[in-house]
C-alpha cells in the first residue's frame, strides 16, 4: 500500500522536520519519515534543502536492522545566529544564540534610549566577531504593559525603526512568551508535548508552546497568568481586577510584604530586584521569616499555575525569571506538591516541573530563539500586528 502523505506535507512540513531533528539531536531520514508521517521523497527533498541552507548536516551513521548503516543528521549549531535584547527597567540584556539555542555571547548594559539600540546591536555582534551575513535578525522583548501600569516603550514603532536601520528582520514579543520559546527550543522539548513556562519577575507571566509554536491568543495577549484572580474579594490590582495572583506572588509583592512585616532589614532605597534577592538569600540560608514570606508567595502561585495546567492539560512546566534565580527550589517544591494533590490529570500522566538553568537571562535567550525559529522553521512564526 502506498504511504499517504499527512497534511504536514504542506507549508509547515519544513518546520515539522526541523522540530523533530532539533528535539532528537541526531536522527536518520527513515526515522524522520516515521515520526513526521511524510513520505521518503518529501523527507529527502526537505533534508536536501536544509543541508544546502546550512541548517543541518550529516554527523555520522548508526547501525540498521537491514545491515546498511543509516546516515544521521543534526542541527548545524554555529552556522547561523539569533540576537535577543531584553529591555529591563534599568538594563538591556543582550544575548546571541546558535541554531540549537545555545548561548554564544551575553552582555548586560545600562538601559539606553531606543535610538541607541541599533548601535548596541552593532557593538555586541562585532564584539563576538559574528559575521553579519550569518546573523538572522534581532528580537526585542519587554514586559507586557497593562492599563494603569507603568509606561512601556512602543515596541512596534521600535521594530520598524530598527529593521530599517539594521537591514535585518526585527521581531518584538513579551518577555514571558519569549522565555517559554527559549526553554522549549534549548531543552529540545518535543513538539508533541503541551509545554508551559512561568516567568516570575516584577510581575508574573506565562508562555505556552503547542505543536512547536507559541500560543498567542486572539489579541496576542495569551499568558497573562499574573492577572488570574485567586481571590475575587482580594487586593485591588492596577489592572482593575481584584485578587490577581501577581498581587500576592510576584517579586514586588514579596518585597511589599517583607517591608510591611518589618522584621527583615531591607534597604529602603533598594530596587525591587535587589530587595527581593535579599529576601531570597535569607530564605535559603535558613531565615524563618524570609522563608515564610517566599513559601507563602509560592503557595499562591501554585494555585494559579495548577489552574493553568488543568485548563490546558500541560505535561511540562518550567519556572523561570529572576524571581526563581536564588530560591527557585521553594517555588518548585510548592508547585510539585500542589499538582500531585490537585492536578486534574494526575492519575493519567505526571506534570513535570523544572527550574530554568538560566532564569535571569531566560527572556533574552528566548528572544534570540524567536529569531532562530523564524529563520529555520518559519512555519511556526506569526508576528503581532503593528
Amino acid at each position: 500500500m502506498a504511504r499517504r502523505e499527512t497534511p504536514a506535507a504542506g507549508p509547515g512540513s519544513r518546520a515539522l522536520v526541523v522540530d523533530v531533528i532539533r528535539s532528537a539531536a541526531a536522527i536518520s531520514r527513515v526515522e524522520l519519515a516515521d515520526l513526521t508521517g511524510l513520505t521518503q521523497p518529501s523527507i529527502s527533498n526537505i533534508v536536501r534543502d536544509l543541508i544546502a541552507d546550512g541548517i543541518i548536516h550529516e554527523v555520522g551513521s548508526a547501525d540498521s536492522i537491514r545491515g546498511k548503516p543509516r546516515k544521521l543528521i543534526s542541527i548545524k549549531q554555529a552556522f547561523r545566529f539569533g540576537i535577543g535584547f531584553h529591555l529591563g527597567p534599568d538594563t538591556v540584556t543582550c544575548v546571541a544564540v546558535d541554531l540549537t539555542g545555545g548561548v554564544v555571547g551575553r552582555e548586560v548594559v545600562p538601559r539606553q534610549p531606543a535610538d541607541r539600540l541599533a548601535g548596541q546591536f552593532d557593538d555586541f555582534t562585532a564584539g563576538l566577531d559574528l559575521p553579519r551575513d550569518r546573523v538572522e535578525g534581532l528580537a526585542i522583548v519587554a514586559p507586557t504593559p497593562y492599563p494603569g501600569g507603568p509606561e512601556a516603550p512602543d515596541l512596534h514603532a521600535l521594530r520598524a525603526e530598527l529593521a530599517d536601520r539594521l537591514g535585518l528582520p526585527v521581531m518584538v514579543e513579551n518577555d514571558a512568551a519569549a522565555a517559554a520559546l527559549g526553554e522549549f527550543w534549548s531543552r529540545r522539548v518535543s513538539r508533541e508535548q503541551a509545554f508551559g513556562c512561568v516567568y516570575l519577575a516584577g510581575g508574573i507571566g506565562a508562555g505556552l508552546v503547542f505543536g512547536g509554536a507559541l500560543f498567542r491568543g486572539a489579541s496576542f495577549d495569551a499568558g497573562e497568568l499574573g492577572h488570574m484572580s485567586i481571590d475575587y474579594a482580594g487586593l485591588p490590582c492596577p489592572c482593575g481586577n481584584r485578587g490577581c495572583v501577581e498581587r500576592y506572588a510576584s517579586m514586588a509583592a514579596v518585597v511589599d510584604a517583607a517591608r510591611a512585616d518589618g522584621r527583615l532589614r531591607l534597604d529602603p532605597a533598594a530596587t525591587v530586584s535587589s530587595a527581593y534577592d535579599t529576601v531570597a538569600r535569607a530564605a535559603v540560608h535558613g531565615d524563618a521569616v524570609a522563608f515564610d514570606l517566599l513559601d507563602r508567595a509560592a503557595g499562591h502561585l501554585a494555585v494559579a499555575v495548577t489552574s493553568m495546567v488543568n485548563l490546558l492539560d500541560l505535561g511540562r512546566v518550567v519556572l523561570t525569571g529572576p524571581g526563581v534565580a536564588l530560591a527557585g527550589a521553594i517555588h518548585a517544591r510548592r508547585l510539585r506538591a500542589h499538582l500531585e494533590r490537585t492536578a486534574h490529570a494526575r492519575q493519567r500522566h505526571p506534570v513535570v516541573v523544572e527550574l530554568s538553568a538560566q532564569p535571569r537571562d531566560a527572556a533574552s535567550i528566548g528572544a534570540a530563539a524567536l529569531v532562530v525559529q523564524a529563520s529555520v522553521a518559519p512555519g511556526h512564526t506569526n508576528t503581532p500586528p503593528a
